[in-house]
């Protein structure tokens, strides 16, 4: 049974979308389709039918040529499909221009989205249409926050594992010192409409901030004091941001210093978002460290060989780490070893093969047979030995720490592993 992990599928759409975005065709022949997954097959089959028939008409012979070539190419792949996958199909294919002019190659790709397609749709044109694989790409859930007492507010969204601070005011009401000359009575009346205008502002900012995001799914206030009492309770939010508030929390701070405090006391709250299980997720691996338990490893050769031994639970590998793994072959003995190497010196390295003797037979017959990002190498090995693979943003503080401190790679064990 797979273990794939939504972000792990997520980072996989992700690297093909933009592998897809920076092909270009040299006119209008790339093909574009889009294919639900109620629609039957043979519906298909039959529209792409009729767009070959159709593009026989196009006057350029070598673009005539390479969309005929495309859709003939796409025919012959789905014919081998019963029907579309539970979410659908989307298929790219086209002549991408490689080197010097003449030289197109036919590619195709044919990838199953993480939702359902609900669009049906062909389209031939210059590039690829990925608006449908962007918008899944997109965090669906937003939350509101907001942190307030009577010196300050912030505001801020949380989208996935994105936080963002919006808006932040100063309240500019004056201290609890009574200013000379002032009876205490005129004077607290003074600070109480003051604190009320404040709140009266952060209501009209809170409108228009939140009101017109369609997939606000929630609000959580917070602050020291009672301040956050009021402003949700006292008729300062209107009813639609008022049924959206799911928590009025107590934190030291206001502000934005209060946003990420208030983040920090969500957690239960928000248990499902991202943000918050990769800040767990980490936050477990950094306490397994800590207490030395031998439940957790880091580094890639310490990890794969917790992998090789069956010991890996869960990898935790970093968005932010640009790694490749490359095979080396040597063609007289077959003899195959494998580098990890950054993508800027892999040519240099294959340069530098052509000198290099075979560690076994000591021909200078070596050479690069394949190229693998290593988050996808290290997707496949878990899948093997049924670990999961979470990818970490690195847009969090515990994201930046992995990435930062331990590379970028590290393993939750299933037991105490001593090796």
């Amino acid at each position: 049974m797979s273990t794939t992990s939504e972000s792990y599928r997520r980072f996989r759409l992700k690297k093909v979308v933009d592998t897809l975005a920076e092909k270009k065709g040299l006119h209008t022949e790339l093909i574009t389709l889009y294919i639900p997954p109620e629609r039957q097959m043979s519906d298909v089959l039959s529209t792409l039918r009729t767009e070959y028939g159709t593009a026989t008409n196009i006057k350029s012979k070598s673009t005539r040529k390479n969309v005929m070539d495309a859709i003939q190419t796409v025919i012959q792949r789905l014919k081998i499909i019963p029907k579309p996958p539970p979410n659908g199909l989307a298929v790219f294919a086209g002549a991408i221009p490689h080197g010097a002019p003449g030289s197109e190659k036919m590619e195709i790709y044919l990838i199953e989205p993480p939702e359902p397609v609900n669009v049906y749709i062909y389209r031939c044109a210059a590039e690829f249409w990925l608006n449908p694989l962007h918008e899944m790409l997109t965090p669906k859930d937003s939350y509101g926050l907001i942190s307030i007492d009577r010196s300050a507010a912030a505001w801020a969204l949380l989208r996935g594992t994105n936080l963002q601070v919006v808006k932040t005011v100063k309240s500019g009401i004056m201290g609890k010192h009574r200013a000379g000359g002032q009876s205490q009575r005129r004077f607290e009346r003074l600070i109480e409409q003051a604190a009320h205008e404040f709140l009266t502002r952060s209501s009209e900012l809170t409108r228009e901030l939140f009101e017109d995001i369609p997939d606000l799914r929630g609000i959580i206030i917070g602050g020291p004091g009672f301040t956050k009492e009021v402003f949700s309770e006292k008729g300062y939010l209107t009813s639609p941001l008022k049924d959206k508030v799911l928590a009025v929390l107590d934190t030291a701070y206001s502000g934005e210093e209060g946003i990420r405090a208030l983040v920090e006391k969500s957690g239960e709250i928000l248990r499902n978002q991202r943000l918050m299980k990769e800040k767990r997720l980490v936050q477990r691996f950094l306490g397994e460290l800590a207490r030395d338990t031998g439940r957790a490893t880091y580094g890639e050769r310490q990890v794969r060989e917790a992998l090789d031994r069956g010991a890996v639970e869960i990898i935790l590998v970093s968005e932010g780490i640009e790694l490749s793994r490359v095979t080396i072959n040597c063609s007289s003995c077959g003899h195959t070893t494998e580098r990890t190497l950054t993508p800027d010196v892999i040519t240099r390295f294959e340069n530098d093969l052509a000198n290099q003797q075979c560690t076994k037979c000591q021909n200078q017959t070596l050479q690069i047979t394949e190229t693998q990002d290593l988050i996808e190498e290290l997707g496949e090995l878990s899948n093997e030995t049924g670990a999961k693979i979470e990818i970490i943003s690195p847009e969090t503080e515990e994201g930046k720490q992995l990435l930062i401190a331990f590379r970028g790679i590290g393993a939750l064990l299933r037991w105490a592993d001593q090796a």
